[in-house]
């Protein structure tokens, strides 16, 4: 399998530390997402929706942990029960505000992804296709709230 970046993020945050830990901590940050010039006839019709969903890649991470301690629990927990980028592969997801699109630039909010980061794929956020209600956050219910006053530190370089 062989995934090519589609584009770039771009963010006020250039160094790991001190990041917001999820887009909730980083509500109303600006940002945006430069498109490969070749794919910009994709973004057609995304302008009639309010959020897009990024999926892209931690390409800072340089090593594996199948079991981290995450920024809201001081517990050791299964990366599969965490959204830490220390995965098997790498990637992150992140739901950003759409606040317009010229041409192959997609400017957002919310963003709490590295400068620089490669976007592998975005989407429309749908909630008839992506809402749930019957849902059950296992250990994160212990943290409600917690997720927006939360800052990163240097545990997953």
């Amino acid at each position: 399998m062989n995934l090519t970046p589609i584009g770039t993020l771009h963010t006020p945050f250039r160094q790991i530390a001190d990041m917001p830990v999820q887009p909730s901590g980083a509500r109303g940050v600006a940002g945006s997402i430069e498109l490969d010039a070749s794919l910009a006839e994709g973004l057609r019709d995304l302008d009639g929706f309010s959020h897009l969903i990024v999926l892209y890649h931690f390409h800072k991470v340089t090593r594996v942990n199948l079991t981290v301690t995450p920024f809201l629990d001081p517990q050791p927990r299964g990366v599969f029960a965490t959204r830490a980028p220390t995965r098997p592969n790498p990637i992150g997801l992140s739901i950003l505000t759409i606040k317009a699109i010229h041409g192959n630039l997609i400017e957002v909010e919310d963003v709490d992804m590295l400068d620089g980061t490669p976007v592998l794929d975005i989407k429309p956020y749908v909630p008839e296709f992506d809402q749930r209600s019957d849902v059950r956050t296992g250990w994160l219910e212990k943290a409600p709230g917690r997720s927006v006053s939360m800052r990163s530190d240097r545990r997953f370089e």
